[in-house]
Formats: C-alpha cells, structure tokens, sequence
C-alpha cells in the first residue's frame, strides 16, 4: 500500500485526499488551519451566501410596489441585519467544514492539526500542538493554497483594512468602502456590499473592471452596478492611503481624493511557500508559486503541486480537479488535467460564467472565431421575469463548427454555462446541439436559439 501526505486541506488538499484513499493509499492529510481552506472559510462559500442574501433583499422594493407599499418595502430593507447575515453565512461555513471532515474520517484520511515541511523527497516533517512528528510518505501532494496580495502602500497596512480573511467578520457594516481591484472579487464584493446599502467605490488601474474577462461581458456588470450606485474609477491607482476623522482618505494616481470608512484590498492572490522548505529537494518558487507540469501537476519526481500554489488556475473547481489527477498520477494511475475545460464563473448581478476558448485567446492562438450569439431580451422566460441584462454567446471556428466555448451573461449564467461545458468535454458541434430539445420557456432555450444566431 502506497504512503502519500497530502499538505493542505482546501479545495485542492482534501480532494487529493479522497481520491488517493479510494485508489488504495493510506493518506495522511495536514492542515494548520481549518479543513476546506479559504474557499470553505473565507472565500467562495461565505460570499455566495452574503450575495444571495442581498440579491434577495434587493427583491423588497419591487415587492413592495407589487403590494402597493413600496415605502414600507424600503424601510424594512433599511432594518436588514448583518449580524443575521453574518449568522447564516457562519452556520453556512461551519456544516461544510463538519462535512468534509466528515468525509475524510469515512475514507479513512487521517487528518494530522499542524505545519508540515519538507525534509527530503520522501520526508515531511510535522510541527504540532504535541511536538514534532516525522512521517516517511511514497508521494507527496503539496497544496497549501494563497493568500491576498498587498502591495504599496497596503501592505503596511494590512492590520487596518479588510482582505478576503477578514471581510465577513466585520463588526457592522460601514457606511462607504473604497474597494481597490476591479477584478472577480473586487466586483463581488461590491455587488454585495452595495446591495446592503453601503457607497461602494471601485479603484482599477486597468481601463475597465474584469480585465480578463470579455469586454462585452464586463460593460453589461458595470452598468448594472452603475446603476445601483457603485462609482467605478477606472485607468488609475491607489498611491496613498490615509487614515483621519475615522476613515481613510485615498489619492490616486490623477491626483483624484476617494474618501470611506473603509479599504477593502482586493488586488490579487500570492503565494508564500516559506514554511515548506522547498530548498531541500532542490525547488524555487516565487509569489506566484511553483511551475509544474500542467498536465500531470508534478512537480518533482513523487512530489505533486495543486491548486493556487502553481499558478496554472486560482478557481477552487480548478483546483479540486487538479487534486485528484494528482492522486491518481502519484498513485500510479496516469491521469491528465485539461485547464481548458475549467467554467468560469462570477457571482454577481447579473452572473457571468464562460468556457472553452475565449476571444483573447482565441487572438493570441491565431484562432479565428465565429461567435453565435443572443440577448436575454429575446427570452421569453427571461422578459417575464424581468431579468433580461445579458446575452449568450457560442464560439465555433470560421471554417468547423465544432464549439470551442461559450459565454453566458444573465440571470443563474453560473449553472446554465454547464451546458457548453457539457458540449465541449463531448466534442459537439453546433449541428449536434441544435438538435437538443430545451423546455420552453427557460433561460436554458437561450442556447438554442444562441446556436442559431
């Protein structure tokens, strides 16, 4: 029976875990922190529930005009709680956390509180609450996650402004946040916290927020948030941050002033792999992570590198995906990671969620797309709901009609781009999937009617 030491129990870890206990190994897992790493505890999970409930609490004004008393609607979303949020967020947070330890125990991981490091290729040395343990393993699994980045001039101040690990342990909520990043989180957190009643400003220094993501895709959240209220200072930097008068004053790069009550970072991710003493089998990482080999994740001979650490794609799916081709590979069962085939998804309002190949990098390939596409203002179910921001888009190539990835901006976009993610593991061709019969009416049917644009 192989000994494999899987370090790390978040989305990458855990998984890794599991798969190599059901192939047979006996695994030993350790986390220093807390089981399901940032995404369990301080990502994903606690901001889709903050988001859901503000997207909800955002419905009482429109309910209040159904029933005639839009004014009482408005004073019951002034009421709105956050220690209540905050409450079913953390109950949210804490049964996930049971959940996985609980499927670890049931596969038979053993699950070692503690910081591990590296001795050799075939070594790993455990500091706990106990002492010092020393475990020889056959494989090792690294996976010890990221954290936010903080670069001038807020990385002196990382003790007086919020991060995504500590966000959602405010006290209250504060009446302005100044958020600087305009990527994924940056516009979730202020889809959330605008949502609640808090002035929102966002600080990009790219021309536009969601840099990485399409364009067009990006214009339909901006307005969207716009027009709830969000300033969006796009083009410019954060050089100074001031704290006075129980706030803070910020001064961007055109000389412009921001004042809030309070600083969000959300500029990135970095990785810091001091504590694992990758200098003892011979590897460099830097704030980034570590390279591997994208297909198979290894790293060096036995040892495997999953999830943010190598740099190949910060998504939690990702990274779980990763995991266990990693355990698989090290188990002896070859297996291969396609990055391609990850959906991407942001969770505001209204969602965004893409596969496949996009339009950047269709242009760095020297790929030509041909681009199918609808607005949910065609929708039937989507008019009739009065959710009709957004649009569906299927990419095919000029000459081949087989899918090579799709976008999806709209209402439940997160759960509806499963069905390009289902086309394209599948090899399908626009032909194919228009003979999928959708139900009408649906969102899902914008897809039909998008493969026959």
């Amino acid at each position: 029976m192989s000994k494999i030491i899987v370090i790390g129990g978040g989305p990458a870890g855990y998984p890794a875990a599991l798969e190599a206990a059901q192939l047979g190994a006996e695994v030993v897992l350790v986390e220093k922190n807390k089981l399901g790493g940032v995404c369990v505890n301080c990502g994903c999970i606690p901001s889709k529930s903050l988001l859901d409930a503000a997207h909800k609490l955002c419905l009482l004004p429109t309910l209040g005009t159904w029933c005639g008393d839009e004014a009482s609607a408005r004073q019951l979303l002034a009421k709105r709680d956050w220690k209540t949020l905050q409450a079913r967020q953390q109950k949210a947070t804490a049964k996930l956390v049971q959940g996985v330890g609980f499927l670890l125990k049931k596969a038979g991981v053993h699950v070692v509180q503690g910081t591990a490091s590296l001795v050799d290729e075939h070594t790993v040395q455990i500091k706990t609450a106990a002492g010092v343990e020393i475990l020889q393993a056959d494989g090792v699994i690294l996976a010890t996650g990221s954290q936010a980045f903080l670069p001038p001039p807020f990385d002196a101040l990382k003790d007086k402004i919020y991060d995504n690990s500590n966000l959602f342990n405010m006290p209250d909520l504060p009446a302005s946040m100044a958020i600087v990043g305009g990527g994924v989180i940056g516009c979730e957190m202020a889809d959330f916290l605008s949502a609640l009643g808090v002035q929102v400003h966002i600080i990009e220094m790219q021309a536009r927020i969601l840099p990485l993501e399409d364009e067009s895709a990006a214009r339909v959240l901006e307005r969207a948030l716009v027009k709830r209220g969000v300033v969006i200072h796009g083009g410019v930097s954060a050089t100074a941050a001031v704290e006075e008068n129980g706030g803070w004053t910020l001064t961007l790069s055109n000389g412009e002033q921001i004042k809030a009550e309070k600083i969000l970072a959300a500029i990135g991710r970095s990785v810091d792999l001091t504590e694992l003493n990758l200098d003892k089998i011979g590897v460099t990482a830097t704030r980034k992570g570590v390279q591997v080999n994208p297909q198979t994740l290894q790293l060096k001979n036995n040892i495997y590198a999953v999830g943010d650490m190598n740099g190949i794609c910060q998504l939690a799916h990702a990274a779980s995906r990763q995991g266990q081709v990693a355990a698989r590979n090290v188990c002896g069962t070859p297996a291969v990671y396609h990055n391609e085939a990850v959906p991407r998804a942001i969770y505001t309002h209204p969602e965004i969620a893409s596969v496949g190949l996009t339009r950047a990098q269709a242009a760095v390939q020297g790929v030509e797309l041909k681009a199918h596409k609808v607005f949910m203002l065609a929708n039937g179910r989507a008019v009739a709901q009065e959710q009709t921001d957004g649009f569906v888009e299927v990419f095919t190539g000029v000459n081949d009609d087989t899918i090579l990835g799709g976008l999806w901006v709209g209402a439940n976009a997160t759960e509806l781009i499963h069905i390009v993610s289902v086309a394209l593991q599948a090899q399908m061709t626009l032909t194919q999937l228009k003979e999928i019969i959708f139900a009408h009416p649906t969102l899902a049917e914008s897809m039909a009617e998008a493969v026959r644009a």
